[in-house]
C-alpha cells in the first residue's frame, strides 16, 4: 500500500525508523518570523555577540595562522588538541570542577557531545529521565533514537527529588528502561531556576542508588548576576556524571567548540564516537579558541557579559511588573530566561499568531515538553533584545495576553479582567512550572 508520504518524497520508504523522531523544534521554526526586524522577538536564546570586543577575536585568529597554521588548517585529533583540552580544565575549575585533560573530549559545540553521547547509550525505548520542562533541542535528539522522555517536576529550587525518586518506581514498575538522567541544573533553560546544592546531592545519591548515569548540561554556569550558582555536580561525582560544556555561551557560538568530561571508559567510546561522526572538530576553531583564552582577559569579558544581560534580565521583569502583575514568572538569576505561567485558561501556542500580529514573538512552553504538556507558559528570553526593545516587547505581549482574556470573559462570561488579576494574586508565589 502506497504511503501518503510517497506523494512528497520517493524515498520515503527507505528511511530508518528512526528518521521518524526528526522535526524541527518549535524554537527554530520560530526563527524566520522573529528575525522579522519589525518583530521584537523574545523568542530566541541566541548570545549578544555584540558585546564581544571583535579586535579580541581578531587577534585570536592572526595568532592563529601567525604561529600554528599549518596545525590549524591540518585535520586534528577526534578527541581535541591537548593545548585546548588543558585550557579547559581552568574553566571548569571556576566551577569546582578538578579533573584531567585526558578525559575531556573536545566537540563541535556541547550540542554534539549530547548527541554521541545519545548513539552512544539509547536504544529504540530507553527512557531518559529529565526536567519537565527541558532544553527543546534535547528532546529532539532523545526523540531521534527513538527514546522515551519521562519528565521530573521542578519548582523555585530545580528538579524535585521525591518526582524523580516516584518516577523511577513507575517506570520500572512498567517495565521501562532507563539509560540517563538529563539535567541542565545551573540557570535552566528554560526554566531559568537553578538547582540547589542540597538537591543536587540528593539527586546523585538517587542515581547512585539506581545506577542511572547524569548528564549535567552546564552552558550557562558562569554567567550569574548576583552571585556564582552552587558548584557543578561533576565536582563531587566523577564516575556518574557527564559533564557537558560549551564556549559559545562565554565566547561566541559562531566558534562551534564545546566539551564533554567523561568517565574514563565513557571517554574512550566518545573518541570513537567522535571519529565516526565529524573525523575530528575543527582544528582551525580549537586553534582560535585556544589563542582567545591564552591572550584575552576572558575572565574580564565574562563579566562584561554578565553586566550586559543582567541589565536585560532587569528590563525584563520591571516590564512584567509594570504590564502584567497578576501573572507569575521566574526569576533568573543568570543567563537568558524568564517562564511565565499563564491563566490555566489561555494556550500560548494557540494564542503565538496573534502575538505575531502584535509584532513580537516568544516560544509557546510545549517546546519543552515531550508530552504535549506547556501550553499554560512561555519561555521569554532578554539576551539579544536592547533594553528598550525588551520594554516594548512586554507592552505588546501585555496587548495580546489581556486581549485574549478579555475574549474569553466576553464569550464564556466570566470574571472581568480585574478580578482575573485579583485571582491571580502577586509575582510572590512560586512559579507553575508545568
Amino acid at each position: 500500500m502506497t504511503n501518503e508520504g510517497t506523494n512528497l518524497d520517493p524515498w520515503y520508504d527507505h528511511y530508518a525508523q528512526r528518521t521518524a523522531g526528526l522535526a524541527a523544534s518549535e524554537v527554530r521554526a520560530l526563527f524566520a518570523v522573529a528575525s522579522r526586524p519589525e518583530v521584537v522577538s523574545l523568542a530566541g536564546g541566541m548570545p549578544f555577540v555584540s558585546a564581544l570586543p571583535r579586535e579580541l577575536v581578531a587577534a585570536a585568529m592572526e595568532r592563529a595562522l601567525a604561529l600554528h597554521g599549518p596545525v590549524a588548517l591540518q585535520y586534528g585529533s577526534g578527541q581535541g588538541s591537548p593545548r585546548i583540552r588543558e585550557q579547559i580544565l581552568e574553566v571548569m575549575a571556576l566551577e569546582g570542577i578538578s579533573a584531567s585533560a585526558d578525559d575531556v573530549v573536545v566537540t563541535t559545540g556541547s550540542q554534539h557531545a549530547l548527541e554521541l553521547l545519545a548513539k552512544l547509550f539509547l536504544d529504540p525505548g530507553d527512557v531518559v529521565l529529565a526536567e519537565g520542562p527541558s532544553y527543546v533541542t534535547a528532546l529532539v535528539v532523545f526523540r531521534s533514537f527513538q527514546a522515551e522522555v519521562v519528565h521530573i517536576a521542578m519548582d523555585d529550587h530545580g528538579m524535585v527529588p521525591e518526582s524523580l525518586r516516584d518516577a523511577i518506581v513507575r517506570v520500572r514498575a512498567a517495565g521501562g528502561r532507563i539509560k540517563l538522567l538529563y539535567t541542565v541544573p545551573t540557570f535552566h533553560n528554560p526554566a531559568g531556576v537553578t538547582l540547589s546544592w542540597q538537591r543536587r546531592m540528593e539527586i546523585l545519591e538517587i542515581a547512585r542508588a539506581h545506577d542511572i548515569l547524569v548528564i549535567e548540561d552546564n552552558p550557562y554556569g558562569l554567567l550569574y548576576f548576583d552571585a556564582p550558582p552552587p558548584h557543578a555536580m561533576r565536582s563531587v561525582e566523577r564516575e556518574g556524571v557527564v559533564y557537558l560544556g560549551t564556549f559559545s555561551k562565554t565566547l561566541a557560538p559562531g566558534m562551534r567548540v564545546g566539551w564533554a568530561l567523561a568517565p574514563h571508559a565513557v571517554r574512550e567510546k566518545l573518541v570513537l564516537a567522535n571519529e565516526a561522526a565529524v573525523l575530528s572538530p575543527s582544528s582551525f576553531s580549537q586553534t582560535v579558541v585556544s589563542e582567545y583564552l591564552a591572550s584575552a582577559d576572558w575572565r574580564g569579558q565574562i563579566a562584561t557579559f554578565r553586566d550586559v544581560y543582567r541589565e536585560r534580565r532587569d528590563a525584563m521583569l520591571a516590564a512584567l511588573a509594570e504590564h502584567l502583575p497578576g501573572l507569575r514568572w521566574t526569576v533568573p538569576n543568570g543567563w537568558f530566561y524568564v517562564w511565565l505561567s499563564l491563566p490555566p485558561n489561555l494556550d500560548s501556542k494557540a494564542m503565538l499568531p496573534r502575538a505575531v500580529k502584535e509584532l513580537v514573538a516568544y516560544t509557546p512552553g510545549t517546546a519543552f515538553y515531550a508530552d504535549g504538556d506547556g501550553r499554560t507558559a512561555m519561555r521569554l528570553s532578554f539576551c539579544y533584545p536592547t533594553p528598550d526593545y525588551i520594554r516594548e516587547g512586554i507592552r505588546r505581549l501585555a496587548t495580546v495576553i489581556n486581549g485574549e482574556l478579555e475574549l474569553l470573559n466576553e464569550f464564556s462570561q466570566t470574571a472581568p479582567l480585574r478580578s482575573v488579576r485579583a485571582e491571580r494574586g502577586v509575582v510572590s508565589p512560586p512559579p507553575n512550572l508545568g
